[in-house]
């Protein structure tokens, strides 16, 4: 068995302080228990280099990205275009170890053809063509949805054209492995399950005084579902709602301020997100994009009571079963009504407990996407 793995990564893994970057560190932290070698790469844009990665890896590297009109291409999409760096494959060069490329972003040498004779196993982080267009539909700066209109079209030609070139391409959701398989026409989409903090659920049985919604507040998905729940959910309710994230955008805080039993909470603290999680009634999750999975709705569902979404926020995920599904805005207001007086019973624990422990599954996670590092699985 081949124990030295090379980790390509958009980002650098360190904090795990969003959603994207919650699968790149603790996957990192569990192969290194598995007693895997690894040797990290890093795009390093803001987020500084970590020393606490040399914990956990034989080797840190970092590359820094590229800007601009530097980074423009014709072809490429820019979060790939922006990525492309003569060192990593210098780096990658050194040796013949297998390379994980975390995220259609890192596989500007993969599409090269630069990995050539390598076991080359892409992370799909997401169906990137289909956020990318989601992102243009709700922008409302012009030259923001101009850029978000072009990355559409060229993420649309190039995931399947790159994806094929891998040798396995493992997907966070059931969904997309199957858009991979029937839309891309990627017969190797595999569903892995994403890598997370929590070991156990934690939330508590009883009740709580509010409703809750989180997320990063400066994303463009994040502030439309923030607004909708404030103007057709909240707006008709007589329930406290709490909107608790990164950076709200002034049009959040001016949409909630019209509304005594709405607050925004603005970059609280880990501590204090926890404890929100934990003593809200209900998680409320709507999402507007059914592709990839959303950490903090996992983040809930281990931390917190009820979890109340839309069909969109679960479509694919197997988490049905253990969230309130509406299908549309009357349906949500019915649920929230309903369960915001009705207690989180030790019931609703076993059941989510039992469900949690068969997907998230840490250890047993990691030992199979060795096994498909080291062609043990098909």
């Amino acid at each position: 068995m081949n124990r030295h793995l090379h980790i390509v990564c958009l980002d650098v893994p360190y904090p795990p302080d969003y959603g994207g970057v919650y699968d790149l560190f603790y996957k990192i932290k569990c192969l290194k228990e598995e007693g895997i070698f690894i040797h990290l790469h890093c795009f390093e844009y803001g987020r500084g280099e970590q020393t606490i990665l040399n914990q956990y890896c034989e080797s840190v590297h970092y590359y820094k990205r590229k800007k601009g009109i530097a980074a423009f291409s014709l072809e490429l999409p820019y979060i790939v275009s922006s990525r492309n760096n003569k060192a990593l494959k210098q780096n990658l060069e050194k040796d013949n170890y297998p390379v994980l490329l975390e995220g259609i972003h890192c596989t500007y040498l993969l599409y090269r053809n630069g990995l050539q004779n390598r076991k080359v196993i892409l992370r799909a982080h997401n169906i990137e063509f289909e956020y990318y267009r989601q992102l243009a539909q709700r922008e409302r700066s012009f030259f923001k949805q101009a850029y978000y209109v072009n990355e559409t079209r060229l993420l649309r030609e190039y995931e399947p054209k790159v994806a094929k070139k891998a040798d396995l391409t493992l997907t966070v959701s059931a969904n997309d492995a199957k858009i991979y398989k029937t839309l891309f026409g990627v017969t190797n989409a595999q569903y892995l399950p994403v890598f997370i903090p929590w070991n156990e659920v934690t939330a508590a049985a009883g009740t709580g005084a509010y409703c809750l919604y989180h997320g990063n507040l400066s994303v463009n998905e994040n502030q439309a579902a923030a607004l909708w729940l404030i103007e057709k959910i909240f707006s008709s309710l007589n329930i406290p709602l709490i909107i608790a994230g990164k950076n709200p955008s002034s049009q959040i805080i001016s949409a909630a301020e019209k509304y005594d039993h709405i607050t925004i909470i603005a970059n609280p603290p880990a501590s204090q997100m926890e404890e929100l999680i934990k003593n809200a009634q209900a998680n409320v999750l709507p999402s507007f994009s059914n592709t990839g999975i959303k950490l903090k709705l996992l983040h809930a569902l281990f931390c917190g009571r009820y979890c109340i979404v839309n069909s969109m926020m679960v479509a694919g995920t197997g988490l049905e079963n253990i969230c309130l599904v509406a299908e549309n805005e009357n349906e949500l207001i019915g649920n929230i009504k309903t369960f915001f007086t009705q207690p989180f019973t030790n019931e609703d624990i076993s059941k989510r407990t039992y469900l949690l422990q068969q997907l998230y599954n840490n250890r047993q996670n990691v030992k199979h996407l060795m096994n498909m590092v080291n062609g043990r699985v098909q």
